[in-house]
């Protein structure tokens, strides 16, 4: 990706989802989350050494009649503060049908905090084959010039 080309307009979510930074989140709430991507649930502990150790994060709710705001989308950012940022559990809710705006407006949102804040780092990201729509309308190129990248899961 060319560093910070001027990117598209900022979506807008759909009434009853908000976009939030940093929001105080639990680990049941974001093990649901995982859960329905098909990831494994981690540990409360982990959680939050992970969010502690990000340097921010967002989350995307919707109002849900009678209950508190379901967690349907998150992604966190960790970085150097000088040359290199990494977005990690870049999630949206399977579920949801509008799973493909959740992606763009986290992606979105994560690249516009990381332009203002830590313009000309690069950036490297996991993510699931449903987020590349949402990473390729911001410039990001699946395998750019035959590279692949490599990953190793813990758990």
């Amino acid at each position: 990706m060319i560093p910070f080309r001027p990117q598209p307009p900022a979506p807008s979510l759909r009434q009853g989802y908000r976009l939030l930074e940093n929001p105080g989140l639990t680990a049941e709430a974001l093990n649901n989350l995982l859960i329905q991507t098909g990831d494994q649930p981690r540990s409360t502990a982990s959680w939050q050494r992970v969010l502690e150790r990000s340097t921010w994060y967002f989350a995307v709710v919707r109002d849900v009649v009678r209950e508190p705001d379901r967690l349907v989308g998150f992604v966190r950012i960790t970085s150097d503060m000088a040359l290199n940022a990494n977005l990690w559990d870049l999630s949206a809710d399977s579920s949801d049908a509008t799973q493909a705006e959740i992606y763009l407006a986290l992606v979105t949102a994560a690249l516009g905090k990381l332009k203002r804040e830590l313009g000309g780092c690069s950036i490297s990201l996991a993510a699931p084959p449903a987020a590349l729509q949402a990473l390729k309308h911001h410039g990001f190129v699946l395998d750019p010039g035959g590279i692949r990248a490599m990953g190793l899961a813990l758990h």
